[in-house]
């Protein structure tokens, strides 16, 4: 495992961590996510999905029914909040709403916190990098507003080993530069540019 730019990795919070969903058959994101936990200096606060979906699979259904059960309890476990997948859908509004409010009360009893946010949220052909659905970006600009600090990481798999790229913490605003309408878009493009410059180009994908 190689880590690199951990001198950029703040002794304490508040910042959001954003991170590319990095895929391959046979790598789950977790050994990601789990990596990256283990390097940082305080304890955080993981937003996970809710269901894993198979997309394409002929398992589908019990896969998904199965992964609710399994996923929730191992987030009651460790305390982290649960969103519904990624891309949105339609029956999901109102848990999507409750699970934002979650994250924000989150943030309101825990100021200094280090909450860890894969964009994404989901798997991406060829493990390169793409863009968040929409509504990632207000909901990354709700964090952002409360003073939480943006901390970009990429992560990778080179040579058989796992390698974690840490950037330096920005602030984010974007006020009065963009449209209302377009802040969702303009937001992810920030964050995802971040985390692009600290990929390989090969995985750097719609932000090469």
């Amino acid at each position: 495992m190689v880590f690199s730019g951990t001198q950029n990795i703040p002794d304490s919070g508040p910042y959001l961590i954003t991170f590319n969903h990095f895929y391959r058959p046979g790598f789950n994101i977790w050994w990601l996510t789990m990596a990256l936990a283990a390097a940082l200096p305080v304890e955080a606060h993981v937003i996970m999905s809710a269901e894993l979906t198979y997309p394409g699979r002929w398992y589908a259904p019990v896969g998904m029914f199965l992964s609710r059960i399994i996923l929730r309890r191992l987030a009651r476990v460790y305390g982290f909040t649960t969103m519904p997948p990624m891309p949105p859908r339609e029956k999901d509004v109102a848990e999507r709403a409750a699970s934002v409010r979650a994250v924000l009360s989150y943030m309101v009893d825990n100021p200094v916190a280090v909450i860890i946010l894969a964009p994404e949220g989901g798997d991406q052909p060829g493990g390169r990098l793409g863009w968040p659905p929409p509504g990632v970006g207000r909901f990354i600009s709700l964090i952002a507003a409360r003073g939480f600090h943006i901390l970009p990481v990429a992560g990778w798999e080179q040579e058989g080993g796992l390698c974690l790229n840490f950037g330096h913490a920005y602030h984010l605003n974007i006020t009065g530069m963009v449209h209302e309408s377009d802040k969702d878009r303009a937001t992810s493009g920030i964050v995802m540019q971040a985390i692009a410059e600290l990929l390989p180009e090969s995985l750097r994908g719609d932000f090469a």
